[in-house]
């Protein structure tokens, strides 16, 4: 059974943006290789025919497995998101409890995460760690690397 896809509305349409500009431009961009690899004669002992043919299949494999990723979408309706408890689609402020640094994390699906923009996959460890807690609570996290960390939740918003 296909693995469900948590997006934000934002996501669902950076997605099918995505599969558009791949499906429309990518493609054409790789016809015209194709044509043009065809030009330089003989197609058996081609290395350029080869090459766009293969770009050509890693395309449409991408656009397959985006479009299987749409067809496996839930949308998470940002104004519907509640605030008190965490849940993906929120902003979560965490105080670290060793170091006492504050930090602001959005959780988000794992095709939307960026850890440099702050925004963490409700798979990841400290995600998976914060969802279900309320403002108050202190979660502890066993991340990757070191050792496990205390975050105190301060603030939760939509």
């Amino acid at each position: 059974m296909p693995r469900e896809l948590v997006l934000t509305r934002k996501g669902l349409e950076e997605l099918k943006a995505k599969i558009e500009h791949l499906q429309t431009q990518r493609r054409r961009e790789v016809a015209q290789r194709i044509k043009e690899a065809r030009e330089f004669g003989d197609i058996s002992e081609n290395s350029e025919y080869d090459d766009a043919k293969n770009e050509q299949a890693m395309l449409e494999k991408q656009i397959a497995e985006l479009e299987e990723k749409l067809r496996n979408a839930r949308v998470i309706d940002e104004d519907e998101v509640s605030t008190d408890v965490v849940g993906v689609g929120c902003t979560v402020h965490v105080k670290d409890q060793k170091t006492g640094k504050s930090q602001k994390l959005r959780i988000v699906g794992s095709a939307e995460a960026d850890p440099s923009q702050n925004k963490i996959s409700n798979e990841s460890p400290v995600g998976k760690a914060l969802i279900g807690h309320k403002r108050g609570d202190v979660v502890r996290v066993q991340v990757p690397r070191g050792p496990a960390r205390e975050l105190k939740i301060t603030k939760i918003e939509a």
